[in-house]
């Protein structure tokens, strides 16, 4: 067996700060080289991804006016610089949050 130079992410299980002040444990990629902090982390910046992600698809929608739309994407969490990060993942993988939108335009009266 030869040494690829591939090495898979590794995974840990971090304390995570809801906006609620709820504390939930997040399994969070890690994408530096970094060792992961276990002290809590906010969860506002994969919120605020996420709405960045929403924002920036309904924009196109509603330029493209269609009757009905419907998204669906993964956000795996990930940690790099000691801070939480949103990762876009393949629909076909395992996400740690799967969010689904649909917009329907109200059909004028």
């Amino acid at each position: 067996m030869g040494f690829s130079g591939y090495e898979a992410p590794r995974t840990e299980q971090i304390p995570v700060a809801l906006p609620n002040g709820t504390i939930i444990k997040v399994e969070v990629t890690q994408t530096g080289r970094e060792d992961v902090a276990f002290d809590t982390k906010p969860f506002q910046q994969v919120t605020d991804a996420i709405e960045g992600i929403i924002i920036a698809v309904a924009g196109t929608l509603q330029r493209a006016r269609p009757d009905k739309a419907s998204i669906k994407f993964g956000i795996d969490v990930g940690i790099d610089a000691g801070q939480l990060t949103a990762l876009l993942v393949k629909g076909n993988t395992k996400a740690n949050l799967e969010i689904s939108l649909e917009w329907q335009r109200e059909q004028p009266k």
